[in-house]
């Protein structure tokens, strides 16, 4: 398989799926002419042409309402936002609208539009910049929330994302657009609502997904080198439809469960996860579930302190030594 980075299985995903269906377009901000803010749609305007490939102004409400116009009436828009940070100014379009239409219209009409772009802390893109929306956006029934952590999972889900007659917000990370692996070619898709377990273990689940999930990756190796703790890392990939069974398989084989992600911890997914855990595993957990996530405070712009801010290796590996009752 050939290796790609995580932007170029997103624009390989992208292609293939314009080629294979002409009502597929891609349409946002500096997309076309720039190649994309950060260069993942580079050369599809050379490839698809302007119809196709679509430059927007400054106007997110506008494209976004554009786009779920587009949709309702066949077509199958991608709309990009440069930060998700930005949806906010589009957010009666998209929780109010998109998700709604097909319920309100009795089936009528569907809106097969995917909404997709940087979501949660980058490097240094300051608090307005900054937002982790998962915790907004899965709040609301009618969107799928997808979050890919690999280069293929980037091509497989969001291929799948395109061919989804829903509305579905894809969330990437800056920080990760550089990241490689193998990709496979061809048609590949991943299905919705299947959990990846991303490393077995026997003495602590970790469930974190995106950024959040190669921080845990790196903690759960640590914690096995230095005390002999063996984590086992599930990875949602969608968090809504979530697989929930697979968390609680996972739960009820160790007994112990962190979660972690780059949102707030206030009403967030992980307070979520840690409901749905001692609902599900309460007879099978030896301690309560221990939530890591970003500090409750505006994402600063200084490098040392969002280093303090967002989770890091050693918070992840605190937390599991929480969990476990580890003295060591």
């Amino acid at each position: 398989m050939p290796v790609l980075q995580f932007r170029e299985a997103l624009r390989e995903a992208m292609s293939e799926e314009m080629r294979r269906n002409p009502d597929v377009f891609l349409m946002g901000e500096e997309v076309a002419e720039y190649n994309g803010a950060y260069k993942v749609s580079e050369g599809m305007l050379k490839e698809f042409g302007p119809q196709r490939v679509v430059d927007t102004p400054i106007s997110e409400a506008g494209f976004s309402g554009l786009g779920i116009g587009a949709a309702m009436v066949g077509m199958r828009p991608i709309i990009e936002f440069m930060t998700f940070s930005f949806s906010l100014v589009a957010f009666d379009q998209v929780v109010n609208n998109a998700p709604k239409m097909s319920y309100m219209s009795g089936g009528q009409f569907k809106v097969p539009v995917v909404f997709r772009g940087i979501s949660g802390p980058g490097q240094q893109l300051a608090a307005t910049h900054s937002w982790s929306v998962e915790a907004l956006y899965t709040h609301v029934p009618g969107l799928k929330v997808v979050v890919p952590t690999t280069p293929a999972e980037a091509k497989g889900l969001l291929k799948t994302a395109i061919r989804d007659d829903d509305p579905v917000i894809f969330l990437e990370n800056e920080s990760m657009y550089g990241n490689k692996g193998e990709v496979p070619e061809g048609d590949f898709l991943l299905p919705f609502g299947v959990a990846d377990v991303k490393r077995e273990g026997r003495d602590c689940t970790i469930v974190a997904w995106g950024q959040g999930c190669i921080t845990a990756l790196a903690a759960a190796e640590q914690l096995e080198k230095e005390h002999g703790i063996r984590c086992e890392v599930i990875d949602p990939r969608t968090l809504r439809p979530l697989d929930l069974p697979a968390i609680v398989r996972s739960v009820k084989k160790t007994g112990y469960c962190v979660t972690v992600e780059t949102g707030y911890p206030t009403c967030g997914i992980g307070a979520e996860l840690a409901a749905l855990v001692h609902e599900h595993c309460f007879d099978d957990l030896d301690n309560h579930v221990v939530r890591v996530a970003s500090l409750d405070v505006p994402m600063p712009y200084s490098k040392p302190l969002l280093q303090q801010v967002v989770p890091s290796v050693q918070r992840v590996a605190d937390a599991v030594k929480k969990a476990v009752y580890f003295k060591g």
